[in-house]
């Protein structure tokens, strides 16, 4: 086995919105600046903040997430992308102790100790001085076994404020400052929406605040003591590691064309799952849909999360692209579909007072509001027939959502009891019609295997229906999927 270093921070705050992303990016850009290198990763479920840090580290920035992915798998996860003599950064999330209960199980902290990373706390020192050093005691106190190697202060009104309160927390707790933070004139910040932070591919500033919290971090903060604390890491070992690379490649077998929607609208997608899908034998096609249309030579669609309802005005314009999918869907073409991929297959959305009409091929209107309507982890039963999940399996995923189904017709499939989230309705998820799958749940794939597996496998059968070929395949299918593709068959 090889024993490496790999050099490692955690930067953590007492609460979101604390300027964690700001110091992750501005050291990443720092570390990149000193020939170091680096990689990035975000702990929990999120997609926005890890572009930000792909967009700072110049690759992409993975999320490390305990309940999602397990600890061991966590950790390999680290371990398999980390910079073995470079620095790794990861960005926590919520307060560092903050997990989903009381004892704050899978909370950064937990993160930090698997990982055995020293910890930088980033803690906003508005109109505090001393009490700051109370925080970073109880930090401190809560749980030993946390390393807090150092604080960096934001949002430092001048000099002598910054100097009160570094001198407080070294005083009262040992722990070292490694720099102070100015308060941030209005707007400087990264912009943010109802879901957080907006994505660097729709902002026309992204690289101007890269280079802006770049130089914020360099001239604030002592960057060489936290390359110090980065590689005082404990060495890790590094195991054979293959639980999110549980799919191989298959040599010799021919692959199926998936396309993908990815534009301003349709972002949200982990890296290990399309790498999941290519390693389980698909050739990934990204195509826009406010622009493109959907070809015929595709065997299957995945539609992820993001911001339709920003862009409903240009998603309705290209009435073709619609139209393709819902003929595509009717024909049996294999769809998997989270949260705002969900919206694209509605009837209808209804977002700020006027309705959009979408695909239609789910019998669903939804509506958007100005408040989440589900948000956090979620855990879900599968005990309905569907196209790519065997029943009674066990999912796991998150959600975070505005959007919610307002009116359904009757008789509507789902095929997945949640045990816990909100998912689409009565705690029930996963929408099905034909070969569609529709949900608010997202899923990492490393938490789930067998939902590559279960795309590939289903979108090779559609292929060979839709060709008409291998008579004995296809008969075995019609009799496993009889009622999503009942129509398909009687039209072949």
């Amino acid at each position: 086995m090889y024993h490496g270093n790999y050099p490692r921070i955690v930067i953590a705050g007492l609460s979101g919105d604390s300027g964690k992303t700001l110091v992750s990016c501005g050291l990443l850009g720092c570390f990149r600046e000193r020939d170091l290198d680096v990689s990035a990763f975000k702990k929990g479920p999120d997609y926005i903040d890890p572009a930000w840090l792909s967009l700072a580290s110049g690759k992409p920035a993975r999320n490390l997430d305990t309940f999602l992915m397990g600890f061991d798998a966590a950790k390999e996860s680290f371990i398999r992308r980390a910079s073995r003599d470079g620095i790794s950064v990861v960005e926590g999330n919520r307060g560092l102790f903050d997990g989903v209960d009381s004892v704050g199980t899978h909370s950064t902290a937990e993160l930090a100790k698997l990982l055995e990373a020293p910890v930088i706390l980033v803690i906003s020192i508005s109109k505090v001085t001393r009490t700051a050093a109370a925080m970073v005691l109880g930090c401190r106190n809560i749980d030993p076994s946390v390393k807090i190697a150092g604080v960096i202060l934001n949002n430092a009104a001048n000099p002598r404020h910054a100097a009160v309160a570094k001198d407080a927390i070294e005083s009262v707790t040992g722990v070292r400052v490694f720099g102070a933070i100015p308060k941030l004139p209005e707007g400087s910040a990264l912009p943010t929406r109802h879901l957080g932070l907006i994505m660097p591919g729709e902002y026309r500033m992204s690289l101007s605040f890269l280079q802006d919290a770049r130089r914020i971090i360099g001239d604030n903060v002592d960057v060489p003591g936290i390359e110090d604390a980065s590689f005082s890491a404990t060495p890790l070992e590094q195991r054979e590691a293959s639980n999110d690379q549980a799919i191989v490649r298959e040599p010799g077998v021919q692959r199926v064309r998936i396309a993908y929607f990815k534009d301003e609208s349709f972002s949200f997608y982990y890296p290990e799952n399309l790498e999941a899908l290519d390693a389980a034998g698909a050739t990934l096609i990204p195509i826009a849909p406010s622009r493109e249309v959907l070809s015929d030579d595709v065997d299957a669609l995945y539609i992820g999360g993001g911001f339709p309802e920003l862009n409903l005005n240009e998603l309705v314009l290209n009435r073709e692209m619609l139209e393709r999918v819902r003929q595509r869907a009717e024909s049996g073409l294999p769809i998997y579909a989270e949260c705002g991929g969900l919206m694209y297959l509605a009837k209808s959305v209804e977002w700020n007072g006027k309705a959009f009409q979408m695909s239609g091929i789910l019998p669903i209107t939804v509506s958007v509001s100005g408040k989440p309507q589900g948000h956090g982890y979620c855990e879900a039963s599968v005990d309905c027939v569907n196209p790519f999940f065997s029943q009674g399996s066990v999912l796991k995923g998150h959600e975070f959502h505005y959007s919610r189904i307002a009116a359904h017709e009757p008789g509507l499939k789902t095929s997945l009891r949640l045990t816990r989230g909100v998912g689409c309705y009565d705690k029930r998820d996963g929408v099905t019609y034909r070969n569609v799958f529709a949900s608010y749940m997202h899923l990492h794939a490393t938490s789930c295997p067998e939902w590559a597996s279960g795309m590939i496998d289903c979108a090779r059968k559609y292929r060979t229906l839709a060709k008409g070929i291998n008579l004995k395949e296809r008969e075995e299918y019609r009799k496993g999927h009889e009622d999503m593709v009942e129509h398909h068959l009687s039209s072949v």
